[in-house]
């Protein structure tokens, strides 16, 4: 089993939900969201995730034009 890189992945940990139990945590972030039908907040820019819609359709929007 891999050891868990917590304390570098916080360094990159964009999430601005405080009480988050997963920050740093990659794994169960990623597992969490894609259980609500979302995608980590690391995956958008800071202005989309401080709206806290994760959503895959907000993905696609917030990228559609760089593709």
């Amino acid at each position: 089993m891999r050891n868990c890189h917590q304390e570098d992945n916080l360094k990159n940990c964009t999430c601005t939900w405080e009480p988050c139990s997963r920050k740093g945590v990659c794994c169960e972030c990623l597992q969490y969201h894609w259980k609500m039908g979302e995608l980590p907040g690391c995956l958008f820019p800071p202005e989309v995730e401080r709206t806290y819609d994760r959503s895959i359709r907000r993905f696609i929007e917030t990228y559609k034009d760089r593709i």
